[in-house]
């Protein structure tokens, strides 16, 4: 969600600039801006819509800046318009800030400064920032935003330049993530690694209520109390090839096939055979607590909540442990109880989820041990937790996620098994279950062979408004997370369902010709499903069944079967999510849809 990129040093400062934010466009974002230091002088350049309408705007190659700072808006306080989107100046025009996050207190910061007969043109919180930090400056910039910061409450990470200080930026960030690239005599500033990765690698990751004074030839940091802080200069564990189309139509299809490979690298390290053990170096501090732990909680949004469902099922199957999985947003405002021997697991794909980070604090500050299940190496909630996994699947760009969802679901297999292997699994029965792990990634390829069926599936119903997706168990989650990758890049309404759940109300949904995609692979509730089935068909329901290869029965029930291979049922979700990614990817694009950047979406929603 919104997206910074900042740039000091000797080279043309709006190349660098443009090209970051089109880097940080499939973030999500509704209008974008450029302020610039032209000869001591702040020129704002910014419009509504896409980084495509602002750079006709802009003389890119004739611009001599060698200081500058960008951003991508996703309308929060105000419409998505020209005035509103950012960057934001102060009454005198020396002032321009960019800013992810949400100014809590701003109501009575703009009344306090309309006292003081400061003018205001946008409808945003973010510009009552900047005007503080106007009224504030006395002829220093860092001591100006130090000093606006301490009667802000809310989340921030900002960029900040003056036009009396050419060649200095001043970046801070509470609760929104903000990170500066380190270049040979120059800096780079961005809200996302993926920005600043053609131009360097190393980079510095600011903790909350820090900030950092920027020149070509120097990087101070310090709290926002002004103690010195030093940091460690860290390597981004992507390449700039990984965040390229490498020749696919959209990022999400790329990343629809990067799977199998991306579950080798999640687990490469990580799953012995030979000695039927998993070793997960992330908890290695903390495995006496887990063996001990009485519950498990897990927290998370979206997609990622959806993989906790399925951990859920993992670690009370495998592990025997209590589990529940809460909603992030939820968590903290309903006085949770968190007793001795509870462990929090906060699932994330970017790490830096503002719901995800509020939900990990309450749990923490009421005494749960803290883990985190995250991609991004340096993340908020990786540095916030007492231990944690990456998934190491590499960088997501499209909005709705895919490989993360199987990264994660494969990650909460490991820890079920790390974990239930100390409590009372057998070796044998770990090592069976791993063994099985082990073979996901070949069996997802032989799933990713029906993407030519799933486009025609998509197609033909791709002009129905409303879908059905129906599972239990272990398929439960995965029709919810079926049902939501259609809503998000296709516009249909979809709703996922425990398949027995369907009978006690939506049922009176299904109408002649409905499309319901029912996950029925081999497994305990096999007739059950199948029963579900019979009840779908006979009220004119159109049945796209997900099953398993060698199922004999279900063609003669389903309008459409999509095959995938078979495995242990606990690992079935990351082959039966395969069909439905491709089937929402290709309606998307049968209905004229932007499939990467969705609309009203932002891919790290960093506030709550």
């Amino acid at each position: 969600m919104c997206g910074i990129v900042g740039y000091v040093g000797q080279r043309q400062a709006l190349p660098l600039l443009v090209e970051g934010l089109k880097r940080l466009e499939y973030r999500g974002y509704d209008s974008a801006g450029v302020a610039m230091m032209e000869q001591n002088r702040l020129s704002i350049t910014k419009s509504a819509g896409r980084i495509s309408v602002l750079e006709q705007q802009l003389d890119v190659d004739g611009s001599t800046a060698t200081t500058g700072i960008a951003h991508t808006r996703w309308a929060t306080h105000g419409a998505p318009t020209e005035i509103n989107a950012h960057p934001h100046g102060d009454a005198s025009h020396r002032i321009a800030l960019v800013h992810n996050g949400i100014i809590e207190n701003y109501t009575a910061l703009k009344k306090y400064l309309q006292q003081k007969e400061v003018p205001f043109v946008s409808d945003t919180d973010t510009e009552v920032l900047a005007q503080l930090i106007g009224h504030l400056y006395r002829g220093n910039l860092e001591e100006a935003v130090r000093e606006a910061l301490r009667d802000v409450h809310g989340t921030f990470g900002i960029a900040v330049v003056c036009a009396d200080e050419p060649g200095t930026i001043v970046a801070a960030r509470r609760g929104s993530p903000l990170l500066i690239g380190v270049g040979q005599d120059e800096y780079l500033v961005a809200s996302d690694a993926s920005a600043i990765l053609a131009h360097t690698s190393q980079v510095v990751y600011l903790s909350d209520n820090e900030m950092a004074v920027i020149s070509a030839d120097s990087l101070h940091t310090t709290t926002l109390d002004a103690v010195p802080v030093t940091k460690e200069i860290q390597e981004v564990e992507w390449t700039l090839d990984q965040i390229e189309l490498a020749g696919h139509t959209h990022f999400m299809e790329k990343e629809i096939f990067e799977q199998p490979e991306a579950l080798r690298n999640c687990m490469r390290g990580r799953v012995d055979l030979a000695e039927g053990k998993v070793h997960l170096g992330g908890f290695a501090d903390v495995a006496r607590e887990l063996t001990r732990a009485r519950r498990f909680i897990m927290t998370a949004c979206g997609t990622a909540w959806h993989a906790g469902l399925v951990g859920e099922y993992l670690l009370e199957d495998l592990g025997r442990i209590p589990t529940e999985v809460e909603y992030a947003s939820e968590f903290r405002y309903r006085n949770p109880v968190i007793e001795y021997g509870t462990v929090t697991v906060a699932i994330s794909q970017s790490g830096e989820t503002a719901d995800t980070l509020a939900a990990l604090g309450e749990a923490r500050q009421r005494g749960a041990l803290a883990l985190g299940v995250v991609n991004v190496v340096g993340s908020s909630i990786a540095r916030e937790t007492d231990a944690g996994i990456y998934l190491h699947v590499g960088p997501e760009i499209g909005v709705a996620s895919t490989k993360a969802f199987t990264g994660q679901v494969a990650v909460l297999a490991m820890i079920a098994a790390f974990v239930g292997r100390r409590k009372h699994l057998s070796q044998s029965a770990t090592q069976e279950f791993l063994e099985a792990l082990s073979q996901i990634p070949d069996r997802m390829e032989k799933a990713l062979e029906n993407n030519a069926k799933a486009k025609a599936i998509a197609e033909a119903y791709a002009d129905r408004d409303n879908w059905l997706y129906l599972g239990r168990g272990y398929q439960y989650p995965v029709a919810l997370e079926g049902a939501l990758k259609l809503k998000e890049i296709s516009y249909i309404h979809a709703e996922g369902l425990p398949a027995a759940e369907m009978k006690h109300g939506p049922i009176a949904l299904i109408s002649d010709g409905m499309p319901v995609v029912v996950i029925a692979t081999q497994g305990l509730q096999y007739n059950k499903i199948i029963s579900n089935i019979e009840e779908v068909r006979a009220r004119g329901g159109r049945v796209i069944a997900i099953a398993t290869e060698g199922d004999s029965q279900i063609a003669n029930l389903a309008s459409d079967v999509l095959y995938v291979p078979d495995t242990l049922e606990p690992l079935q979700p990351m082959l039966t999510v395969i069909p439905l990614q491709l089937i929402a990817y290709h309606a998307a694009i049968a209905r004229g849809c932007n499939v990467d950047k969705p609309r009203n979406l932002a891919k790290s929603v960093t506030v709550e």
